[in-house]
């Protein structure tokens, strides 16, 4: 079996390889990454695509980091004191880190980067609608004040994922609401900016002016030595395609290998198997702006009642040892595990949803499935929920496009009633997208904001801890989005590769690997 696969992904599928993404011209120091696809943008204050997270990282970045316990560790910050009961926050900067022009950060550049984050970010009204001032109070100082205390600023500050990168301030200040220009990606990581060939790649070339933190390296924080010249990010759509390119050593590393074949490809020698050490889980997003579910809570619920979500896992992921079928937004044995709402997490009856659909005075309307093939478990899950909602009553038509189409159709809410996605591990649950009202789908009801504000508004732990086991069983009630459950992803490497850990954390990342 093992060498028909071979043989299949070597075959028809080397002949794809060659005209979607040519590997010509990468130095034997380039590392060279197969991706799902092309990322919309790399202007990371923008977006939440984890592709550009990916990229991103090596370039640009954050105050803090975390480290491999999930908590935030210094980074470009050095330290910081708080007063006022934590509604003023002093950090002090490193001194003499570099950006990708030459020019060397300062406190400035801090100010103006949270500003625009603040201000445009995809999450920066999370931590900055509260900020009554940012400034700069020194050379190397930023002193950051809040109305009320929040008890996750730190995090917030250190997740890059759609997080406050550091850019210098003449490039935020210019470009304002306006997404940066690849021109204009210059950051202060050990990796930057070379070229972008639209569907070719992204390639990055090894900082040599890097000035990074002395310390070991700990998940993301510490260190960050670039060991390559060079990393080559390479859109390759096909998952057999990715495969095929590491197997026959095209490429070091491809990202999302599906589920079926993680039986075969743990026994083969040419690749080297990275299972996420957190979970990933899909999200099923409902439109709260626009269209039949926009205010018809009943509806959601309905929609809900009718999927059985053990049954999409299964024909998305199919090894049983990648994935589980949880309720809770977190795993079991995480600080943050609840198991509040969860009863109506995988009911499976598609003659209450019909009655529940009805009762909500659903008339037949067609709901609108926006959903992308390059993610292969999106669009399996879809199918399978299609035809699920189809058993009940409830007419689904899927909306088939490219990631880079989906994610610019989801910033339209005329474009789509519900959008498949999936979301990362995160430290804190206020990193949630859901929680995010400007993020697609556009949950706001008074009952959320009630219940961030206790969230966010304490350092207490237990007092946190209780306001998001409420804020959990709340989005079971309003269903602003459907977790369909937890998946072990994994991505494969060459053998050739040094310095990988047998598990990533959120986001694989390439300082400290060498070839």
């Amino acid at each position: 079996m093992r060498n028909s696969l071979r043989n299949l992904l070597s075959g028809a599928a080397l002949a794809l390889l060659a005209g979607l993404a040519p590997i010509t011209g990468a130095s034997a120091e380039t590392l060279r990454y197969a991706t799902i696809g092309e990322p919309p943008s790399l202007d990371v204050h923008m977006g939440t695509a984890t592709i550009a997270a990916t990229i991103g990282q090596h370039m640009f970045e954050t105050l803090y980091a975390f480290d491999s316990t999930y908590e935030p560790q210094p980074l470009l910050a050095s330290g910081e004191m708080l007063a006022d009961d934590g509604r003023t926050i002093v950090m002090t900067l490193r001194q003499g880190v570099k950006f990708h022009n030459g020019k060397e950060l300062t406190a400035e550049d801090v100010v103006a980067s949270l500003q625009r984050w603040g201000e445009y970010g995809a999450r920066g009204k999370l931590l900055m609608a509260n900020a009554t001032s940012v400034e700069a109070t020194g050379p190397y100082e930023v002193t950051l004040k809040l109305s009320e205390p929040n008890g996750a600023w730190k995090s917030m500050l250190a997740f890059p994922n759609g997080g406050p990168v550091i850019y210098p301030s003449e490039i935020v200040t210019a470009a304002g609401g306006d997404p940066i220009k690849p021109e204009n990606y210059v950051g202060t990581g050990p990796f930057m900016f070379k070229e972008w060939r639209g569907n070719r790649h992204v390639e990055l070339v090894k900082f040599d002016d890097y000035v990074g933190v002395d310390a070991p390296a700990d998940g993301y924080a510490g260190a960050r030595t670039a060991e390559v010249d060079a990393i080559r990010f390479i859109p390759v759509p096909d998952v057999g395609t990715r495969v095929s390119g590491v197997q026959a050593g095209d490429y070091d590393y491809a990202e999302f290998i599906s589920g079926d074949l993680y039986g075969v490809l743990k026994d083969d020698a040419s690749v080297k198997i990275h299972l996420s050490g957190a979970p990933i889980f899909g999200l099923m997003f409902m439109n709260s702006k626009e269209g039949p579910l926009a205010d018809n809570f009943e509806l959601r619920r309905a929609i809900h009642t009718a999927l059985n979500k053990e049954e999409a896992l299964r024909v998305s992921v199919g090894e049983e040892a990648l994935w589980k079928a949880n309720g809770s937004f977190y795993p079991e044995g995480n600080i943050w595990y609840t198991e509040a709402g969860t009863e109506a997490y995988s009911v499976g009856d598609p003659e209450k949803a019909k009655a529940m659909a009805e009762a909500a005075g659903y008339d037949g309307t067609p709901i609108k499935l926006l959903v992308s093939t390059n993610y292969k478990t999106h669009y399996d899950q879809a199918t399978v929920f299609t035809r699920q909602l189809a058993d009940a009553g409830i007419n689904v038509q899927m909306v088939v496009v490219d990631w880079a189409t989906l994610l610019k159709k989801r910033a339209q809410p005329d474009q789509w009633d519900m959008f498949v996605t999936h979301h990362g591990n995160i430290p804190d649950p206020i990193l949630l997208t859901a929680l995010n009202d400007s993020y697609p789908g556009w949950w706001v009801t008074p009952e959320k904001a009630a219940l961030k504000a206790k969230f966010t508004g304490t350092s207490d732990l237990d007092v946190r801890r209780e306001a998001w086991s409420e804020l959990q069983a709340l989005m079971y009630e309003q269903v602003p989005t459907i977790k369909v459950g937890d998946v072990y992803s994994y991505n494969i490497a060459s053998p050739s590769l040094k310095g990988l850990g047998a598990t990533t954390l959120i986001w694989p990342h390439f300082w400290g690997i060498s070839k």
